[in-house]
């Protein structure tokens, strides 16, 4: 039986909600989550960056994921263009230098369940129906339940919301209006699984292999249950005229393959297990990220691309600011409108990093025929929203010198944005430093507060010492 009240309500149990509410919990907060699936369920976004690895370990839910046995991944491959380099993580001087390769009904049923471990209220099965407000604050959920959609229902007040509802976006789409999809980015991914794909003998263990085409790309994601995830991303416009022509996705996966050698040639004694599935319109975000009693987080509020792999990242790591803020106000320790306007400026600067990084790569690419490529690029509006020269500083704030920043790297960001050449065979990642998303610190707070992992997870301001101590475990 659902409550009828709680002090957070997280509707949606993927990654983003099942670490917020885990976190939460571990402070003794009351935190109810109402996922509309029951899981396991089905999801894409099989790749993982080692940036997770010590939100897991806050959580304390790092040594389940390690003992599960999902596929280690040490780095990875790119085919780009007439190019080919590796990126392994253990570059980045980690003493983690790994993630893994995640079959993410598997993955986000664990964190679900340690959620409900660490005292999350979980509820499966369950659809938020709509949600109440109060001058423009959200109180209340109605929800339903049932095999036929309707068998139970009820309503559930609550103190703060925090929307991980993914794709969806409760908040966004239905209440707020405020999503909104990027001019460039307007692509779809088709993809399926496959069973004995050769391997990649140059890349990192475990690797995502990233392979180019004259109109897309490929990604190619081994799992640990003997299959690999094999992807297809171009623009929908040119996807959608092919399967008009050839007869449905299936066809047009299959006519992309044929036409990737190297990629033909993992595939040549492979056998395909699963139907092809298609995406598109995925690449979005939200015009704010927070309000009266309110976040969004992971996928409610944005989605990026799938070329970097970021989407479970910003999905764990805007879970735990999320549990921070709300933390904090709720042990008042800080205001609401400081602690969510710390929230909103650090998702959205984890945002405009990737948003920077993968425009760049996309931009990079300089082979026969590159108009997909051309067609990444980030708009004049779209360019104009963002401060280039503050995001590029925030990439590699605290990695490279500052003088890099103002120097050639920088100038070298400014070029690829406005069109610029770029000499055969640099790796696009070579000066935009490293993936890695570092917990904030007193040096650099924002209005006054960082995030302090230590005694409890929470905000503080930079007049007051605490040890600053996150489980890397």
């Amino acid at each position: 039986m659902i409550a009828t009240s709680t002090q957070v309500l997280v509707i949606g149990g993927g990654p983003a909600g099942s670490t917020a509410a885990g976190l939460l919990a571990r402070q003794g907060i009351d935190v109810t989550v109402i996922e509309r699936d029951t899981f396991p369920r089905y999801h894409i976004g099989e790749s993982i960056l080692p940036s997770c690895l010590p939100i897991l370990g806050l959580l304390g839910a790092r040594e389940k994921v390690e003992a599960h046995g999902f596929q280690v991944k040490r780095g990875t491959y790119f085919e780009w263009g007439p190019d080919e380099w590796q990126l392994s993580f253990n570059e980045l001087g980690d003493t983690t230098p790994y993630a893994w390769q995640v079959i993410r009904s598997e993955f986000d049923e664990l964190l679900l369940d340690h959620a409900a471990e660490l005292g999350a209220t979980v509820h499966q099965g369950v659809t938020v129906r709509d949600i109440e407000f109060h001058e423009g604050r959200p109180v209340a959920a109605n929800w339903s339940a049932g095999k036929n959609g309707g068998d139970e229902s009820g309503r559930i007040a609550f103190d703060y919301l925090i929307d991980a509802s993914g794709r969806r976006g409760v908040m966004a789409t239905r209440y707020l209006k405020n999503r909104r999809h990027h001019d460039a980015f307007k692509n779809v991914a088709a993809w399926t699984y496959w069973r004995n794909v050769g391997t990649v003998e140059k890349s990192p263990e475990g690797s995502t292999a990233v392979i180019s085409v004259p109109n897309g790309w490929f990604w190619v994601i081994p799992l640990h249950d003997g299959t690999t995830s094999v992807g297809f991303v171009c623009a929908k416009s040119s996807f959608d005229t092919r399967r008009q022509e050839l007869g449905g996705p299936a066809a047009a996966y299959e006519e992309a393959i044929a036409a990737c050698p190297s990629l033909d040639e993992l595939l040549a004694d492979a056998q395909q297990v699963k139907e092809v599935r298609v995406e598109q319109d995925y690449s979005y975000t939200s015009d704010a990220f927070t309000g009266p009693g309110y976040v969004l987080s992971g996928d409610a509020a944005c989605f990026l691309d799938p070329l970097l792999s970021t989407g479970v990242h910003l999905a764990t790591y805007s879970g735990m600011v999320a549990a921070a803020s709300i933390g904090s106000v709720l042990r008042e320790e800080v205001a609401e409108n400081e602690a969510f306007g710390f929230y909103q400026q650090v998702y959205r600067r984890a945002y405009e990093r990737m948003l920077l990084l993968v425009s760049v790569f996309y931009q990079s690419y300089r082979g026969r025929d590159y108009h997909f490529y051309h067609a990444q690029r980030l708009s004049s509006r779209e360019v104009d929203q963002l401060n280039l020269h503050l995001a590029f500083l925030r990439i590699i704030s605290g990695i490279e010198d500052m003088e890099d920043a103002k120097g050639a790297a920088y100038d070298r960001v400014l070029e690829e944005l406005s069109g610029g050449g770029s000499e055969p065979g640099r790796n696009p990642f070579e000066n935009l430093g490293k993936l890695r998303q570092e917990p904030l610190s007193a040096d650099d707070a924002i209005d006054g507060l960082y995030l302090s992992f230590g005694p409890t997870l929470g905000l503080r301001r930079t007049s007051e010492a605490a040890p600053d101590q996150l489980d890397r475990k």
